[in-house]
């Protein structure tokens, strides 16, 4: 099977040449493709991707006409793949040489719907010498820890995922802003997508706290955060338990996904619907809207119909 990589970019000049270049040296595979979003750059990455597309014709430049954010260039990217393989890599992270063809050799292996690197090698200059590193558990993730906040390949967003799980998580949620892969990943967990992490893997992701996406989205707005996932989950209300629903909307609005160590997402069980709850709801409100009568008007209607009937 093979590959479509895409790269959202936005005001990336600076760092989209080694991305690009990362992919297409050692990664890319005859029957892979490459796809770039511009989301409508203000900087010189319109004039960086053509000229990038001159050096390596196969890759396809997309333009929005529009600033639309990170979620909507994703899903222009997805729509426009042709392989059932997709695998995003963020326009200012690098991957390491030879690191896809065994990340994609352990996807098929074990039937999963998304394969992810076990380590994220952070850096600012210099990819050999990395200010820190960040590990997940290889093998089968455990889908719940999206739901405890607990470290999860959604908060990156750099794997190797197929094209019908994007389909059931219904792509990236748009208007998410700087949550757009974590939501995504959730999404994908709430559907049940099986995620596997490879072993001895890692990409390089780059720091750059002052044009960081998540700085100045999420961080400068730790408020909205909350209310950013709710949004993005709503299409998946159905499965989550009502009482946690009422939570999310009601007096855990501004803070519930900063607490989910202390009150995880309580989802409804796999294969049951919420059918019994609405019909009881329903008969709730209709019980309200049209009461029953009492036994004193029951009584006062039946010598009113007797009455009438002499």
């Amino acid at each position: 099977m093979n590959i479509s990589f895409f790269i959202p970019a936005y005001n990336c000049a600076k760092t989209v040449t080694e991305s690009v270049i990362s992919i297409l040296e050692t990664n890319f595979q005859e029957g892979d493709e490459l796809i770039v979003v511009n989301d409508c750059a203000t900087d010189n990455t319109a004039q960086v991707l053509d000229d990038l597309k001159a050096r390596f014709p196969i890759i396809q430049v997309l333009n929005h006409k529009r600033n639309k954010g990170g979620a909507a260039a994703r899903n222009t990217a997805v729509e426009h793949a042709r392989n059932e393989l997709l695998f995003c890599l963020d326009s200012d992270n690098v991957l390491a040489p030879d690191s896809i063809k065994p990340l994609k050799a352990y996807l098929l292996e074990q039937d999963a719907d998304v394969a992810s690197f076990q380590e994220q090698h952070f850096f600012t200059d210099n990819k050999q010498a990395p200010h820190y590193t960040w590990h997940l558990p290889a093998g089968v993730f455990d889908n719940k820890q999206y739901l405890v906040g607990g470290n999860t390949p959604g908060q990156h967003g750099n794997y190797l995922f197929t094209k019908k799980s994007w389909a059931k998580a219904k792509g990236y949620a748009e208007g998410s802003g700087a949550l757009d892969t974590s939501t995504f990943g959730l999404r994908q967990a709430i559907t049940g997508a099986k995620k596997v992490i490879l072993a001895n893997s890692w990409y390089y992701h780059r720091l750059d706290y002052k044009n960081s996406y998540w700085m100045k989205d999420a961080e400068a707005n730790i408020w909205s955060v909350s209310m950013k996932v709710t949004y993005a989950l709503f299409p998946f209300f159905d499965r989550i338990d009502e009482d946690f629903l009422e939570y999310m909307l009601g007096k855990g609005k501004y803070k519930w996904y900063y607490e989910l160590k202390k009150k995880p997402i309580k989802l409804i069980p796999e294969g049951k619907s919420k059918e019994t709850f609405y019909k009881d709801l329903h008969l709730k409100i209709y019980n309200f809207v049209y009461p029953k009568a009492t036994i004193w008007e029951r009584v006062v209607k039946k010598v009113q119909r007797t009455m009438s009937s002499r």
